[in-house]
């Protein structure tokens, strides 16, 4: 039999440009897949930026152009790791294309774009992923399990956070993450990774009260001049989880200074209680209320072999996976989606989900009242097409043994 290759296009070469070059290159090497992604293409904003990126990383060939990859027929992937304010317009002619598309969060500056990504990805049938890859940490899916297994009983009050200190500084340079056409801003930028985790956990929520503070009005632009900044620094919310009725709290901010990675959350229930923290994310904090007296406290859970898919890349525990570890089980994930022609989570509709979210706490902190996401613009659960034959599943059937 004849080796079945994914051919991958990556668009943007910066920091997750990268990220995903790695995973794509390194996710054959420790998981036997049945169709093995090769570099392809590498797109930039110009062709001596993709050039260089795509020398670097190992890439076949390069463009200037990112139409030029999403039509390339060598392209089976396309990975689209640029500034927020692209995602649509590039995933759009992704699907129309027949590719199946993996997307940053977040998935899309408008909640009407999000809404067209998704219609039109389950009516074409196309594989779709978004990359919230926290997620994909077995700590995380373990986290779940115990919920969903009652061990901790009823949950009864959750705390989500995620903040950064990258923008602390209030003479730190204005961006592209300024701008709100861009979904700039931390509720968008950062915010979405602690939507992203509370709804995994959870489920759904009903409605949400939330506030968004803009504390520096100005950053100071490259020609030395100041410039409005008309978008959130930090996000604190209200949320009413529709499974479990009870009102958890979830808070995003880049101001936070001194922290580089503080992205966790703290969940009670009427059993027992669990603390996870992303700075120390090969651990979770277990609490059982029944406990003998003297011997009461949290039991720090380590991830080992016995969690997921740890043990692919180490047989021992206490050796621990990296942020990089996370986008290959991310890009495992949609490897094995298109291996078995199945969608699962973080598709284009579950990030969509996130974006509604998020779309309702900006309209409450406009509106200064509760939004119930009833009121925010959702799409009907779709008959969604079997995926159609890109070239790769053309290659798994041509290559197929008779």
């Amino acid at each position: 039999m004849k080796k079945i290759t994914l051919g991958v296009g990556v668009i943007g070469s910066g920091f997750m440009g990268k990220i995903h070059a790695w995973a794509f290159g390194s996710v054959g090497r420790i998981f036997a897949l049945q169709q093995k992604p090769v570099l392809s293409m590498m797109a930039d904003i110009s062709a001596a930026a993709a050039a260089r990126a795509a020398n670097q990383l190992s890439f076949e060939r390069s463009t200037g152009d990112w139409r030029e990859l999403v039509h390339s027929p060598d392209v089976d992937i396309v990975s689209i790791a640029t500034p927020n304010i692209y995602h649509a317009p590039m995933a759009l002619e992704a699907i129309k294309a027949g590719k199946y598309v993996y997307c940053e969060k977040p998935m899309a500056t408008t909640l009407r774009d999000a809404l067209e990504m998704t219609r039109l990805a389950e009516e074409e049938g196309v594989i779709t992923i978004v990359g919230f890859n926290y997620l994909r940490n077995p700590m995380i899916r373990l986290a779940r399990d115990i919920i969903e297994s009652g061990e901790i009983g009823e949950p009864t009050g959750y705390r989500g956070v995620h903040s950064e200190g990258f923008m602390a500084d209030k003479n730190q340079p204005y961006t592209w993450r300024c701008e709100k056409k861009n979904a700039g801003g931390a509720t968008s930028e950062i915010g979405s990774h602690v939507l992203a985790t509370a709804r995994y956990l959870l489920g759904d929520i009903d409605e949400v009260c939330g506030q968004m503070d803009t504390i520096y009005h100005t950053r100071p632009a490259a020609d030395g001049s100041q410039r409005e900044v008309n978008i959130d620094d930090q996000m604190n919310c209200l949320v009413k989880f529709k499974k479990y009725g009870f009102t958890g709290t979830l808070t995003a901010s880049w101001l936070a200074t001194g922290r580089a990675m503080h992205h966790g959350f703290e969940l009670s229930g009427s059993k027992g209680s669990m603390v996870f923290d992303q700075s120390r994310f090969n651990e979770l904090q277990l609490y059982k209320a029944d406990q003998r007296g003297g011997r009461k406290g949290f039991t720090r859970i380590e991830l080992g072999p016995e969690h997921g898919d740890y043990g692919a890349f180490c047989l021992a525990s206490g050796h621990q996976l990296g942020f990089n570890d996370l986008k290959i089980l991310e890009v495992k994930k949609l490897l094995d989606c298109i291996a078995t022609g199945r969608q699962t989570d973080l598709s284009f509709r579950d990030a969509l989900q996130v974006t509604r979210v998020s779309e309702a706490i900006a309209r409450s902190s406009e509106e200064g009242c509760w939004v119930e996401m009833t009121e925010i613009e959702d799409l009907p659960s779709l008959q969604r097409r079997k995926p159609k034959i890109s070239s790769g599943n053309i290659k798994a059937v041509l290559e197929k043994p008779v």
